[in-house]
């Protein structure tokens, strides 16, 4: 049996979750403006994803993952350095931080709001 939750816009078939839907504007609306701050809005044991919002003037505090990362910019601009390379990041910039690599946000001129996805981390995919 397929049901479609109204108040989750779930999906489910034999009561497990094979589909999810989001809005992006609801996701975004939930950000804490001005606040450094990473609201995660679905886990998966594959995949995880997350509104991270870092305001204008402050650094971020992101260190290596054990996961690969894609950051999709929203809105805002600064800069992010991974290991010694430093990019430019604006509104509609997308970036892929590969597992373990030391990376921060910083010089933010405007506050950044970004969807994160998080892949499954290394230790899971080496069956550790």
């Amino acid at each position: 049996m397929h049901n479609q939750s109204e108040a989750s816009g779930q999906s489910t078939v034999s009561g497990a979750t094979d589909w999810q839907v989001f809005q992006l504007e609801n996701l975004v609306s939930k950000v804490e403006n001005g606040t450094l701050s990473m609201r995660e809005f679905l886990r998966t044991p594959s995949l995880s994803c997350s509104i991270y919002h870092v305001p204008a003037g402050s650094k971020d505090m992101a260190s290596a993952h054990e996961e690969d990362e894609l950051y999709l910019i929203l809105d805002g601009c600064g800069r992010l350095r991974v290991g010694d390379s430093e990019q430019q990041v604006t509104k509609g910039s997308i970036m892929y931080v590969q597992a373990a690599c030391d990376h921060t946000f910083f010089d933010v001129e405007e506050n950044i709001t970004a969807l994160v996805f998080f892949g499954a981390p290394i230790r899971h995919l080496r069956g550790r």
